[in-house]
């Protein structure tokens, strides 16, 4: 792929050795000694990619998902998959462009693909709600994946957004019960369901197409409950804290993999997915290919129930009487900090003002507390 347009703030150091390295090229002709030098900024550009990618802060990674050159649904659907027959409509109100739903074949096994679009240009990221997905559009992808299951075609989910569409109109044709009921469809489709963040996962947006048997992102995506912005405007009252918010939020792959949110992490291209389509398309369609082959031969009763448990495994909560004892401690009346024990009542002295003053016998209690913390 081409060298970028778009550089992060990160990425200028880069840009500047690509800039050095175009200048040279031009060169070569002209100085035999321009090879050498061509030679040793390539090795430095490697090692420079390596170093400023393999550290991305929680922000930068943000940033870096929403690259405006980083593939998206429509990308992978030309370089992973084939004969893509695209379906339309929610047969309720009208066809969301923030969705892309249709039949493919991936090698030899036919599938249904469902995928968030953001587009490309300004006319298509209009049409698009740069990816915010109506009602009708996850009553569409719920429509096209019970189709799926009717003909026992496995589901293949790319999650790449910011969030549901947040408009009035999305609130008046019932978006929260929409994303609900889509989740519950899928918990319990009888087909093989796999699912890729890709860019963004904010929110119920990526949720309503976000629960199946093996749920993967790309390393410099992430996802989240809510966006770094939408985090720092509740908590803090202002956008400028989004990267302390992004911190917080613990929604890189690196993260998630390890409180289990996610079920595998595929590697991105050096430099990230936008500098280099087709390799990233290739790494993707392996982990697609690996658990088609995993996920196809599972009964479809032992399949739904895995699913199922799968996600009642995420978090961390309490039940029956461990719950019971930890609320009862939590309830259980704490005595002042200044308070004098029962077995101190009335051995205090009484001042000539009424007030009270402990006695000497509470100093080896004071002093053996002391000298244990010492």
């Amino acid at each position: 792929m081409a060298a970028s347009e778009h550089w992060l703030s990160f990425e200028r150091p880069i840009c500047e050795c690509e800039t050095q390295l175009d200048k040279l090229s031009k060169m070569v002709e002209q100085s035999p000694d321009a090879r050498n030098e061509i030679r040793r900024l390539r090795r430095e550009l490697v090692d420079l990619k390596k170093k400023i990618f393999s550290q991305l802060k929680p922000w930068e990674t943000v940033e870096v998902a929403r690259h405006p050159d980083r593939p998206m649904t429509t990308d992978y659907l030309e370089l992973v998959f084939d004969e893509f027959v695209e379906l339309h409509g929610d047969k309720f109100f009208g066809d969301d462009q923030a969705i892309r739903t249709g039949f493919a074949k991936l090698d030899t096994y036919k599938v249904m693909v469902v995928g968030h679009q953001k587009g490309k240009t300004i006319k298509e990221r209009n049409a698009c709600c740069f990816g915010c997905a109506h009602p009708e559009g996850y009553r569409k992808s719920m429509a096209k994946m019970k189709l799926a299951a009717k003909f026992g075609v496995p589901v293949i989910c790319f999650i790449d957004t910011p969030g549901a569409y947040p408009g009035i109109g999305a609130e008046e044709r019932g978006q929260a019960q929409v994303i609900a009921q889509a989740m519950f469809e899928m918990s319990r489709l009888r087909t093989p369901i796999i699912v890729v963040v890709i860019g963004e996962g904010g929110s119920g947006g990526a949720l309503g197409i976000g629960v199946g048997d093996r749920v993967a992102m790309l390393e410099h995506a992430y996802y989240s409950v809510i966006s770094p912005e939408g985090c720092a405007g509740i908590l803090w009252k202002s956008h400028t804290f989004k990267e302390q918010a992004a911190r917080a939020l613990k929604m890189t792959s690196k993260d998630l993999l390890q409180l289990k949110v996610v079920d595998a992490v595929i590697p991105e291209p050096l430099g990230g997915a936008h500098r280099d389509h087709h390799m990233m398309a290739s790494r993707l369609k392996m982990y697609l290919r690996s658990s088609l082959r995993e996920l196809l031969p599972i009964p479809l009763d032992q399949l739904v129930e895995s699913r199922y448990q799968k996600f009642r495994r995420m978090g961390v909560f309490l039940e029956g009487e461990v719950a019971d004892a930890e609320t009862a401690h939590m309830r259980a009346p704490r005595p002042e900090p200044n308070a004098a024990s029962p077995a101190d009542h009335g051995e205090n002295a009484t001042g000539a003002n009424g007030s009270t003053r402990p006695t000497d016998a509470a100093a080896p209690q004071s002093a053996s507390l002391g000298s244990a913390v010492g």
